[in-house]
């Protein structure tokens, strides 16, 4: 009898043009979920899914309109009933693809050129998502090991408003052992990354009032405290000397790297004086004793996003302005959350602000920070799965942004594994989008051992 895990690479290697065929129609069609003119596109593309779904065999297939554009669910159930459960996550929405005049190949039409495929959406994240499809099909057809479960949403470059309410609505439909997301990217094609970690958010508009209307600083500089400079004030009490996080407690529930930590992210590349060009900064600035990439992945932060206040004109007003505005950041890791980030806040403001105005913290969005051990059983798996197919271990990476979709699942108690392959010159985004061939491949034979290695 012959070995599954082989008959499934081997369907991979026959399959291969009928995979790419697959690509290009879902890449044909323009899912641009911030555009209201593409909304019937952004359906379109749920409903290929849908439809690819079924043709694959599975079963209670739906569209999910609790949000701006569908989620598509489906489930596949294996033949052993007590196989693990697995939520397989992608999002088939792209950005618009203007600027046009850059690209040098038609943005909504797979071209391949030598080893690279170009089309907006080919590594964010349709390429990304099809890999994940096509691994499934070819396990589908060799001996099924584990039961799938469907997430595709079309909201992601929009934040994702719908997902929290449709996880909410049907939680009991979307729970799993854990979510394959393979919305991340590798450091480069002989790099296969794991990414175990990534930061939340906690979003705030601060607002401090003076007098009730703006008055003249002739009449009344000097007497009258100016909302601007206490907002000011503030803002620099914020962080010491070192960019230490000054805010009561807010350090007290971050979980400290390890040391084992501390060696895996060493050997990930990293090019601060690279970082620093890209940036355009004089200089680097932080924490001294973390590094760069420890500081931006690892660590905590407080940023000022934005400043408002009182006559910023062309000419001269000489006033002293009634309000002053600040938008603040914080960017969280494990074990904080966006409620113990506000309360550090606002404990910080009632000790420092004077009395001489009034302040008001308005909490905007947040998104807890994820994080799973990577010595997690999943982990594991796809660790020996990235290795049978590139020869090599691992990098164990932590992403200094935030994923809406990863946060969410968390909070119905399903944990996520992120990698991904989508090289860092992708341009994401950006004009020609590209996906170099033969790591999609690999990609999709790796995941093919992942779910075996279950």
């Amino acid at each position: 009898m012959k070995d599954p895990r082989q008959q499934a690479l081997a369907y991979v290697q026959q399959h291969e043009e009928d995979f790419l065929q697959a690509l290009a129609e879902l890449i044909a069609i323009p899912s641009i979920s911030t555009d209201p003119e593409h909304k019937d596109d952004v359906r379109r593309a749920a409903e290929w899914l849908a439809d690819r779904l079924h043709g694959l065999g599975a079963t209670q297939v739906a569209l999910f309109d609790e949000g701006v554009h569908p989620l598509v669910y489906g489930e596949l159930r294996a033949e052993r009933d007590d196989a693990p459960t697995v939520l397989v996550y992608g999002h088939y929405d792209v950005q618009p693809a203007e600027p046009l005049a850059p690209w040098k190949t038609p943005p909504f039409q797979l071209t391949r050129e030598g080893d690279m495929l170009y089309a907006r959406g080919v590594a964010d994240m349709k390429g990304q998502l099809m890999a994940a499809l096509a691994a499934v099909e070819a396990v589908r057809a060799a001996g099924q090991p584990v039961h799938f479960k469907f997430l595709f949403e079309g909201e992601e470059e929009i934040g994702s408003p719908g997902v929290a309410r449709v996880l909410e609505a049907h939680r009991e439909a979307f729970q799993a052992a854990f979510c394959l997301n393979p919305d991340a990217g590798m450091h480069d094609r002989d790099l296969p990354s794991i990414t175990y970690a990534l930061r939340g958010l906690a979003y705030f508009e601060l607002r401090v009032y003076g007098p009730a209307h703006d008055v003249h600083s002739g009449l009344y500089g000097g007497a009258i405290h100016n909302p601007a400079q206490a907002l000011a004030e503030l803002i620099a009490g914020m962080h010491d000397q070192n960019g230490r996080v000054t805010l009561p407690g807010f350090y007290d529930p971050v979980r400290p790297l390890s040391e084992e930590e501390r060696r895996a992210l060493a050997q990930v590349p990293f090019d601060e004086e690279a970082f620093l060009a890209q940036a355009g900064a004089p200089a680097l600035w932080g924490e001294p004793e973390y590094s760069v990439y420890e500081r931006t992945t690892a660590r905590p932060t407080l940023e000022v996003n934005g400043l408002l206040s009182g006559f910023t004109g062309e000419g001269s007003k000489t006033i002293i302005p009634a309000r002053a505005m600040a938008k603040l950041s914080m960017r969280l890791v494990a074990d904080q959350t966006p409620e113990t980030a506000a309360q550090s806040l606002r404990r910080y403001l009632e000790q420092h602000a004077p009395p001489t105005v009034r302040w008001e913290l308005i909490e905007m969005v947040g998104a807890p920070p994820a994080y799973v051990d990577i010595h997690a059983p999943q982990v594991q798996a796809l660790a020996q799965a990235l290795q049978a197919v590139w020869q090599r271990e691992p990098l164990y990476v932590r992403g200094g942004g935030t994923i809406p979709i990863v946060a969410e699942l968390q909070r119905i108690g399903v944990p996520s594994v992120l990698t991904g392959f989508a090289l860092p010159g992708a341009n994401a985004h950006g004009p020609n989008e590209n996906q170099h061939l033969p790591t999609w491949l690999k990609g999709i034979r790796a995941l093919v051992h992942f779910f075996y290695n279950l």
